[in-house]
């Protein structure tokens, strides 16, 4: 809530006054100040902007940062170095053991432009450590020969991505890096929704069956195996269909009693939502599913309520998706 975010951002500004103290917080309340809303076209709330240098043209956009600790690492990493130079194993494995997630980028040299999209990606994730190496003894304790980033999940790697030159964007890597804070595939509830959201995906996919059915686990590991692959791509929603309070996310994709197990792409840019062909949920139709949409050839699904058995009796028409086209035309 905006309540929240307030309170850490102001903590953040508490300790900042002492490692930091030319970095000013400041706090707007937009209501009042209809000039300043416009000016830097406040569209949502709470909005955190950076201004640099003292200038009052373009300002950095803090997104997606909700604790203390984060606006702190974000701020530092702004105004300094956003990744830790790392020149032995032992002081790359200090970094991958102090905390959950880790990142590090194996490169051959530190002047090529990986590097540097790895640099602004680390600026733009502040939620876990980033370190850089171009030592060989480091390289070669890790395997590693190419130019790679490498996410660590629990002291182990969990993903490696070779980083070629001009092929990745800061976007591509830092969507895939924020899938990590999440699990490969997500319950939705009332605490994930809002993390959910925070990772900057565009593509959802969401399967809606009962955790408590005789299916569920086989059915739940179909899915799972998918989203592998398309992990910063798309990302892998789970909705329990006998848990009540998901009842607006049923009533939102139209889905009833008798469609579940049924999946469904939405694209959070768009609107746009997407019926899986296949009925069954089976690793290959998930798969099939996805790669069809990502290609642009997965139909739009223009889901309608039922025609009401009066829609006729009144000289206003009540007419519905399913009823529209046959009627009005």
């Amino acid at each position: 809530s905006s309540q929240n975010l307030s309170e850490e951002f102001a903590e953040a500004a508490r300790q900042l006054k002492k490692e930091a103290p030319r970095i000013q917080f400041g706090k707007i309340d937009v209501t009042h100040q209809h000039d300043l809303r416009k000016e830097f076209h406040i569209q949502e709330f709470p909005t955190v902007k950076f201004f640099v240098d003292g200038s009052r043209e373009d300002p950095i956009d803090c997104k997606g940062v909700r604790q203390a600790s984060a606006f702190i690492t974000w701020v530092k990493r702004r105004t300094g170095p956003s990744t830790v130079l790392i020149n032995s194993t032992d002081q790359a494995e200090a970094i991958i053991h102090a905390d959950n997630l880790a990142v590090i980028g194996f490169f051959k040299e530190l002047h090529n432009d990986s590097v540097e999209v790895f640099c602004e990606t680390a600026r733009d994730v502040p939620e876990m450590p980033f370190g850089m190496t171009a030592s060989k003894d480091v390289c070669a304790n890790y395997g590693i020969q190419k130019n790679t980033l490498v996410v660590f999940k629990k002291g182990k790697p969990v993903h490696n991505e070779v980083l070629e030159d001009g092929r990745q964007n800061k976007l591509d890597l830092t969507r895939l890096i924020k899938t990590f804070t999440l699990d490969l595939v997500t319950e939705y509830n009332l605490e994930t929704s809002v993390k959910i959201f925070d990772v900057p995906v565009e593509n959802h996919i969401l399967l809606f069956t009962p955790k408590n059915s005789e299916t569920f686990n086989a059915i739940y590991e179909n899915y799972q195996s998918a989203a592998v692959e398309f992990r910063g791509k798309i990302l892998f929603v789970l909705v329990d269909t006998d848990e009540t309070r998901n009842g607006r996310v049923f009533e939102y994709f139209r889905i009833r009693d008798i469609d579940v197990p049924a999946v469904r792409i939405l694209n959070l840019t768009s609107d746009a939502k997407y019926k899986m062909p296949a009925d069954e949920v089976t690793a290959e139709n998930v798969k099939e599913f996805c790669q069809s949409y990502l290609k642009g050839k997965a139909k739009l699904h223009l889901s309608s309520e039922e025609i009401p058995e009066d829609w006729d009796k009144r000289p206003v028409k009540v007419l519905v998706g399913k009823s529209f086209n046959r009627i009005v035309f």
